[in-house]
């Protein structure tokens, strides 16, 4: 099969190329903006990319258009697709249909940690020889690909609440059909689709309701609406993780181990590279997960010890002068406080430079904007770029002083954050977008 996937470049669209070529099919793609690092990955795996929505393109024939959820309607290709009724597929159908189909699916969802938490989940399959097929919204360390197919029966995808395409507002992740499924916190987000936190509950039910009885779900006891979805219905096991769990962590000791017990019964010690307490209970999620596919605790633990990250996940991109730069993507509230809180958990008193970029449709919309201040306050500095926003930050982090910066200028405020820096300095870089390469700009002013 030749299919032809518009917005190819996404995270997820670009995956799904991959696990489509080497699948055997054929796979061409466009996007509005190819570039790397995703145009040359696609690429290096043979698949050809058009810039641009030309409808010429309906010349390639393929045999589906696979819509990913970045087009909408006045599209000018996707116009011409449906004028003269060719067929067409959203990506997480065309996923479940083709790859998942007749597979142990293992999926991630929720609002925060969805990337990590399935990099760590494929890692420990991996780690124990069994070989897993995935489907990461990032890149793992450890793999060195987005996403890879392999012969094994057990997938991990994650499983995003984001909505499916331009004709079909489900989650993405209701498609998915998983025997498995960690559901890791949820919160309201994607203020551009969702009216409000009960209607991302209703599309987590909706997820709940696919999960088949010989499954498992694996929910954060920690996580309120986790609770209001489970109680609307659930027909499937489940393991809850956290404070008031069946699996919960002890006291991180000086040497960085944290003791795992599932049912008051102790499993051994945790050791995780990732700093932080989230990172912990996603670690904790991975390991209830691959323990429902056969992975012994022991074995998950070793696997967790050696693991390597994900890239833009405190990633460290370089140190000059003794001062280091990090690259995240937080962009929610909760997000950021947990990441800043991390970077602190490793960095201990050196000060922490965050530079925040708003760059999310909900950050754009400023529905989030309030939440800000209490979200940046363990930095010592804050550096907030105003582009492209319609809401003004100054009065949104106001509250923060004379510690925070604003500057709608990018070249103003890598100027200025290079001013403020000095040795033993953490620069914090968040953003969900490239930032327009301003961890480079740092790197090379500093």
């Amino acid at each position: 099969m030749h299919i032809h996937i518009l917005g190819i470049c996404g995270t997820f669209m670009g995956g799904l190329a991959v696990l489509a070529k080497q699948a055997g099919h054929g796979v061409t793609g466009c996007d509005a903006n190819v570039y790397p690092p995703m145009s040359d990955q696609l690429r290096a795996q043979g698949i050809a990319l058009t810039e641009g929505w030309e409808p010429r393109q309906l010349d390639l024939k393929p045999d589906m258009f696979v819509i990913g959820n970045v087009v909408s309607r006045g599209n000018p290709l996707l116009e011409a697709i449906l004028d003269r009724g060719l067929p067409y597929v959203s990506g997480p159908q065309w996923l479940a249909e083709h790859v998942l189909a007749g597979r142990w699916v293992l999926a991630v969802a929720g609002t925060h940690g969805k990337t990590t938490t399935t990099a760590l989940l494929a890692w420990i399959l991996e780690y124990a020889g069994l070989r897993p097929a995935f489907l990461v919204g990032g890149v793992p360390v450890d793999f060195g690909v987005s996403a890879r197919l392999s012969d094994s029966p057990l997938f991990v995808v994650e499983a995003d609440e984001y909505d499916t395409a331009f004709f079909d507002k489900r989650s993405k992740f209701v498609h998915y059909r998983p025997r498995t499924v960690i559901l890791n916190n949820l919160e309201f987000d994607h203020a551009d689709i969702f009216p409000d936190l009960a209607a991302i509950e209703t599309q987590f039910h909706h997820l709940v309701r696919t999960v088949p009885g010989n499954g498992l779900i694996v929910a954060n006891s920690e996580s309120p609406s986790l609770d209001t979805v489970l109680k609307r219905g659930c027909w499937t096991p489940a393991e809850r993780f956290g404070d008031a769990g069946d699996w919960r962590l002890g006291a991180t000791d000086s040497s960085g181990e944290t003791p795992v017990s599932f049912r008051s019964q102790a499993q051994g010690p945790l050791r995780l590279a990732l700093p932080g307490y989230h990172n912990r209970l996603n670690a904790l999620a991975a390991l209830a997960a691959a323990r429902h596919a056969g992975v012994p605790v022991a074995t998950g633990l070793q696997a967790l010890a050696r693991f390597g990250g994900v890239r833009r996940r405190l990633e460290a991109r370089g140190s000059v002068r003794d001062i280091a730069v990090y690259d995240d993507f937080a962009h929610h509230p909760t997000a950021i406080a947990a990441t800043i809180a991390a970077l602190r958990d490793r960095s201990g008193s050196a000060r922490i430079l965050a530079v925040l970029e708003p760059r999310s449709n909900t950050m754009k919309m400023g529905v989030m904007k309030d939440a800000l201040p209490g979200s940046l306050a363990g930095a010592d500095r804050v550096f907030c770029y105003s582009g492209g926003l319609d809401w003004d930050p100054r009065q949104a982090l106001a509250p923060l002083g004379d510690k925070a910066v604003i500057r709608g200028d990018l070249s103003q405020l890598v100027d200025e954050i290079v001013a403020a820096a000095r040795p033993s300095d953490q620069i914090l870089v968040m953003s969900n977008g490239g930032f327009g390469g301003i961890h480079e700009k740092l790197l090379r002013k500093l």
